[in-house]
């Protein structure tokens, strides 16, 4: 194996890429186009939750209780129905998320320290949403009472009552609680599979389709020579990719990595290098370019993208589906990059993620230079 050959193959490979613009186009634009979406559509925080109020009592009291709703940051009060059957109608149009009746004689029955229900309806088609919204209301109303209770206390000339638990909370590693603090950084694993494993799994079957496989077998080409020489620039566009999501996560949304730059392009090369062999190793076993694609997208960017932890928690899965995410490369990249931009971790605590990705290296390189050596180079 000489460097010479691999230089000469990976030339032959830029050039291709060079006159196909449809590849540059997958390489370097779907890359930015998607940390765009994702970084500024992509969101799981649950917020301005529209609301849709009816005021049978219409006193001081039930204004104020709106207002109150509206100035908090999870509620906006976009509607204000005149009954419970336009109610009824703004939630099966999905104009409201929630709907919120406030009955006849609500601020005298407060007045009178006696029970006030308030009927609160929630639309449970997104349970995600739901369930902050529930959680959201709940807390709002415990609020609500906890002034009502002090206001009673202070009346009867009595001392405000102090609660024997006090929970003092702080949240760790993602303080603001937004949800692009940790998309951003794992798109990198999704765009890696679209620009390595998509694109390399058209190679081989590509010299299959053209006819020009037979040429290189007649060749002093080896197998490991040509497996490195067409890897060789999608490697490069891959890493350039990643240089590029994360200026744009910096510049565009704020995602600063906490800890070493190189051991993010460390992870990242290793990462890039088990994209590369599966998309080659795809390519080998399949000649066609059409079912190679789309065997690619299978196994590489949809089980990246949904089994990766990166979007759906994995602790939620089904038993079989937690036993496969374990297989799947982005998951332990990802794991890196949580810990490389929101732990501040180092290599010391990231070393096993880092042993199975090179370990996943190590035998998909092998299993992909068999597969050339066995189609006779």
């Amino acid at each position: 194996m000489t460097a010479r050959t691999i230089a000469a193959i990976a030339r032959k490979e830029s050039l291709h890429l060079m006159r196909d613009p449809r590849s540059l186009v997958l390489a370097f634009a779907i890359p930015a186009l998607l940390i765009l979406l994702f970084g500024a559509a992509l969101s799981l925080d649950v917020e301005h939750i529209a609301t849709a109020v009816v005021d049978h009592d219409r006193t001081p009291e039930s204004r104020d209780f709106i207002r109150r709703l509206d100035a908090s940051v999870s509620f906006d009060v976009t509607r204000h129905a005149a009954s419970a059957a336009e109610l009824t109608d703004l939630l099966d149009r999905n104009r409201v998320v929630m709907g919120v009746v406030i009955p006849p004689g609500w601020a005298a029955a407060l007045r009178a320290d006696r029970p006030a229900p308030l009927q609160v309806i929630i639309d449970g088609s997104d349970p995600n949403t739901a369930g902050n919204t529930r959680a959201f209301i709940t807390a709002f109303i415990a609020g609500l009472n906890e002034g009502q209770l002090i206001d009673f206390l202070n009346r009867g000339g009595l001392e405000p009552i102090q609660p024997p638990v006090e929970g003092r909370i702080r949240v760790w590693f993602n303080e603001d609680l937004q949800s692009r603090n940790f998309i951003v950084p794992g798109i990198i694993a999704v765009i890696i599979m679209i620009v390595a494993a998509l694109l390399t799994s058209l190679v081989i079957a590509r010299e299959v389709e053209t006819g020009t496989m037979e040429t290189l077998r007649t060749l002093p080409v080896g197998a490991a020579e040509l497996f490195l020489g067409k890897a060789g620039p999608y490697f490069l566009i891959a890493l350039a990719d990643v240089f590029l999501a994360i200026l744009m996560g910096q510049l565009l949304f704020g995602v600063v990595m906490r800890s070493s730059f190189w051991l993010m392009v460390l992870a990242s090369t290793v990462y890039i290098g088990v994209a590369l062999c599966l998309g080659l190793l795809i390519s080998t076993a399949i000649p066609s370019q059409l079912v190679a694609n789309q065997v690619a997208v299978l196994t590489t960017y949809l089980p990246s993208l949904l089994l990766s932890d990166f979007v759906f928690p994995r602790a939620n899965m089904p038993v079989p589906l937690q036993l496969l995410s374990q297989l799947m490369p982005a998951t332990y990249y990802i794991d890196i990059l949580n810990g490389l931009y929101l732990r501040n971790l180092s290599l010391p605590d990231l070393w096993p993620s880092f042993l199975v990705l090179a370990l996943m290296l190590a035998v998909l390189a092998a299993a992909g230079i068999l597969a050339l050596a066995r189609e006779g180079l």
